[in-house]
């Protein structure tokens, strides 16, 4: 009796160091994150508690400071100077993930200084990055493109998250939508159909239009043609919009609750 209870704690014993031994020494994944005005942080905390990844900020020694306008001003100057912004040492070791969920404004349609500071200073090669930015209108797509020149050793994945800080709220359900689609997490998300065809805008969805963008502190143009679907949510619209800049895609949302206002998600240039 002694001999067999001997025996079966042993093996108990052995199965608790096997799967000890074969325990990660950290985690993989890491949520790292720069954020201005608090709207980038909200959706890297969302983030850590869909992935359970760890998480850090990306801090200045001096950081921007003051108004909007001064912040802008001085962002600009040191664009002009080609000077990056100096950043307090990271206390995660990167060497320790093999994922790198990396988040960002988006600042003169790219990611903000602090990453180009960042991507000179630290090591990525071989890592996944997988971005996430906040924004007043768009750059999600070019800042992505930025990033693979900046780091041709890394793998940046294609599909990046944005949100408008506009929408910061919607984060959580948005996201989520983004993680399941991307599998980055298990879960189930409503099918969204495609958008129709593009055809000419009517009177009515251009005052659609105007009344999602009307707002924006800068014009977005005019648009000519649309495309529509509709979700359990509401319906969601694609324009094409013509300005002096050129040619933009506009994406636009109504939902289904009584009195809501049309908004604009992007603005893909």
């Amino acid at each position: 009796m002694k001999k067999n209870l001997f025996v079966a704690m042993m093996a108990v014993l052995a199965w608790t160091f096997a799967a000890c031994g074969s325990k990660d020494s950290g985690p993989k994944q890491l949520v790292l994150y720069y954020s201005q005005t608090g709207a980038t942080e909200t959706v890297a905390q969302e983030l850590q508690k869909a992935l359970g990844a760890d998480i850090e900020a990306i801090e200045l020694e001096n950081p921007y400071a003051g108004t909007y306008a001064e912040t802008i001003e001085r962002v600009g100057k040191e664009r002009q100077e080609g000077v990056l912004p100096k950043l307090n040492p990271l206390k995660a070791d990167l060497s320790k993930y093999e994922v790198i969920f990396l988040g960002y404004p988006i600042w003169y349609g790219t990611y903000a200084m602090p990453i180009s500071s960042l991507v000179n200073e630290y090591d990525f090669e071989g890592k996944k990055i997988v971005t996430f930015c906040t924004f007043g209108s768009g750059g999600l797509e070019p800042a992505i493109q930025d990033l693979k020149k900046a780091l041709p050793k890394a793998e940046i994945a294609d599909n990046g998250f944005g949100i408008r800080n506009a929408r910061i709220s919607a984060t959580a359900k948005e996201l989520n939508r983004f993680l399941v689609e991307n599998s980055y997490i298990e879960g189930m998300v409503e099918a969204i159909p495609g958008y129709s065809e593009m055809r000419p805008v009517s009177e009515e969805e251009k005052q659609l239009f105007d009344a999602a963008c009307g707002d924006y502190q800068f014009p977005l143009g005019t648009p000519v043609l649309v495309g529509k679907r509709g979700t359990s949510d509401g319906v969601d619209y694609v324009f094409e919009v013509e300005s002096n800049g050129g040619t933009s895609t506009i994406y636009v949302t109504v939902g289904n609750e009584a009195g809501s206002k049309p908004e604009f998600t992007r603005v893909v240039r």
